[in-house]
């Protein structure tokens, strides 16, 4: 089941492209969409990477905890226009390996929905790479990148 409603609608953000916005206000724990889309292996989706190579690491890719990836390019909703911040409204769910993304907060009609993407990489931590994938999100505390927050000398993976 796919929950796409006239909850949200997807017009030009302020924070990048194009974004998810509330039609109306929102609980807190609400359910707002599923993120939906191709389900594909961890190599098919490093195969397919770039889906711009103009801007590489901007993609439409949501990792399950399995190991599979949801490609929204393909058979996607409105749910892969959700852009990041560093202090989100919505958090991803999943359960039993589909997304459901849910407020974590009230969301008041016209607010952009936003989650911490929370990337991860094989590289180390360093400027340069917090650089090819900066955060544009505009919070007081923005951490300045979409890459998730790490231990000193702790490093994650793809």
């Amino acid at each position: 089941m796919t929950l796409e409603t006239a909850a949200i609608h997807v017009e030009t953000s302020p924070v990048h492209g194009q974004g998810v916005f509330a039609a109306r206000h929102m609980a807190a724990g609400e359910t707002v969409i599923e993120y939906v889309g191709e389900r594909i292996s961890m190599a098919e989706a490093i195969a397919r990477h770039p889906h711009d190579p103009g801007d590489p690491n901007h993609t439409f890719y949501f990792q399950l905890d399995n190991g599979d990836v949801i490609d929204a390019v393909r058979q996607g909703n409105a749910s892969k226009w959700i852009n990041h911040s560093c202090r989100p409204n919505c958090v991803p769910d999943e359960v039993k390996g589909r997304i459901f993304i849910k407020t974590c907060r009230p969301v008041f009609r016209g607010e952009e929905l936003t989650f911490d993407y929370g990337l991860v990489s094989d590289e180390p931590m360093t400027e340069a790479l917090k650089a090819r994938y900066a955060c544009r999100c505009g919070a007081k505390k923005c951490r300045g990148t979409m890459l998730a927050k790490t231990l000193p000398g702790e490093q994650t993976s793809l």
